[in-house]
């Protein structure tokens, strides 16, 4: 057996995380993770739901002490848990509330000292060839779909972005707003502390006076891990920042004014990451040093008629991607944008991710998507709709400002005016999101 060990990047009596107790040990944690998994039902699934990173983190690790594999869906709706639950029987949650998955069984995170910690002398060894994580997409048709990780391929790609980030040299305490259980948190976030030598604090602080809060509470270098919406929403918050050493965002492109006010603001390097919950990360760009993108150590990409394909390294497989990708020299590409984003009226093309730049470059426009829906109108004429957050801007004078950025033909018809978006944890906004928000708004005889 190939086997790696649970934490590579650590000793025993290094610092693992950050709690509002004061940091845990390596020690500590795996006594946390030994004590936990004597405590798990029987089974051969564990349902992730735990909020609290920590909690999160030892609940994966018990799960692979007791054999389990974690399940983590891209969404917590009741619909999607009771498939799950049907889909892989025996099934059980762990979570920080008694409610967490109404009629499905599970464990509550006990409560700290309520259960007695061995005493670790020695890492734990996992079989890299076990299938230790399963994390969903909806795919197409809104079905939860699996993608397998490996325990190896899991280690490998926490020393890959590692790497790619220079943390292993400089290893930082990580403060994130992602949740860990999606791709991009559970990589950049928890496995960057297994083997990437970093530290994560155990909250996950979503509005800016917890995110300035969480980066005080940990010492440098401080990494904090995010998405443009959670930045943007910070950065407009006006609060004094303290100093950070990297940003990472990832989720949606980072434009280069917000990348550039979030340097000066932060006074730190904003670098973004590309990659897929399929394919795991791929590639690492600081942001104002332009649109390269620079592939992470081993990882190859290959082209076949219009699809790149993903292999080598910590990839599981040969993983076809959803963008259109442009290889350049010395292991870098770019990317124009998605497949399924590209939009073609009347003999025009251009992409969903133009649009949405454009709209969002606007004066006064807080946050707006373009939606293209399936079907043309009743006179046969397929026309975008643009949901729009702008409180100081009126249709008018704003459709006045997209005429000078976008062909006429592009401009959105209706332009609908929001509150807010309905942007997901990760700072999303899916395809089914905004199906059902047009379907409320527009509908099929073009109000707005």
């Amino acid at each position: 057996m190939n086997a790696q060990p649970l934490i590579s990047a650590h000793g025993l009596d290094d610092v693992f995380a950050w709690r509002a107790q004061g940091p845990v040990r390596v020690r500590e944690f795996l006594a946390d993770a030994h004590a936990l998994a004597a405590c798990l039902p029987a089974g051969d699934w564990l349902l992730n739901m735990c909020e609290d990173r920590y909690h999160f983190a030892v609940g994966f690790a018990a799960g692979l002490l007791a054999g389990k594999v974690s399940l983590q869906p891209s969404s917590q709706s009741p619909e999607t848990l009771h498939r799950l639950a049907a889909d892989y029987p025996g099934v059980s949650w762990l979570g920080d509330r008694p409610d967490t998955v109404p009629g499905l069984p599970g464990t509550v995170f006990p409560d700290p000292g309520t259960l007695p910690r061995p005493v670790v002398s020695d890492m734990p060894c996992v079989d890299a060839e076990r299938v230790v994580a399963i994390l969903f997409t909806s795919g197409s048709t809104g079905l939860p779909q699996p993608h397998r990780k490996t325990w190896g391929r899991l280690v490998l790609n926490g020393r890959a972005e590692s790497t790619a980030l220079g943390l292993m040299r400089r290893p930082h305490s990580i403060v994130g707003t992602v949740p860990v259980q999606h791709s991009y948190g559970f990589e950049s976030t928890f496995l960057l502390a297994l083997h990437g030598a970093c530290q994560f604090t155990s909250g996950k602080p979503f509005y800016p006076q917890d995110i300035v809060a969480a980066l005080e509470a940990v010492p440098r270098p401080r990494m904090l891990v995010t998405t443009p919406f959670h930045l943007s929403a910070l950065l407009a918050s006006g609060l004094p920042l303290p100093p950070m050493d990297l940003v990472l965002s990832a989720t949606a492109p980072l434009s280069p004014d917000l990348a550039r006010r979030a340097e000066e603001r932060c006074g730190a390097p904003v670098h973004e990451i590309y990659g897929s919950t399929e394919s795991s990360a791929l590639a690492t760009r600081r942001t104002l040093d332009g649109a390269a993108w620079h592939l992470m150590q081993a990882v190859q990409l290959e082209h076949e008629d219009d699809t790149t394909y993903a292999s080598g390294g910590h990839v599981e497989g040969r993983v076809p991607l959803a963008d259109i990708i442009e290889s350049v020299e010395g292991g870098h590409f770019l990317l124009h944008g998605r497949h399924a984003d590209l939009v073609n009226i009347a003999g025009k093309r251009t992409s969903l991710a133009y649009l949405n730049h454009q709209i969002g470059a606007v004066p006064g426009v807080v946050d707006a998507a373009f939606f293209l829906p399936d079907e043309a109108g009743d006179d046969g004429v397929t026309r975008l709709t643009a949901f729009v957050v702008a409180p100081t801007r009126d249709a008018r004078t704003l459709m006045a400002d997209l005429r000078q950025r976008l062909d006429a033909i592009f401009l959105p018809r209706p332009l609908v005016f929001m509150e807010a978006l309905p942007r997901n944890t990760t700072g999303k906004l899916t395809r089914q999101a905004l199906e059902a928000l047009y379907a409320e708004k527009v509908g099929p005889h073009g109000r707005g």
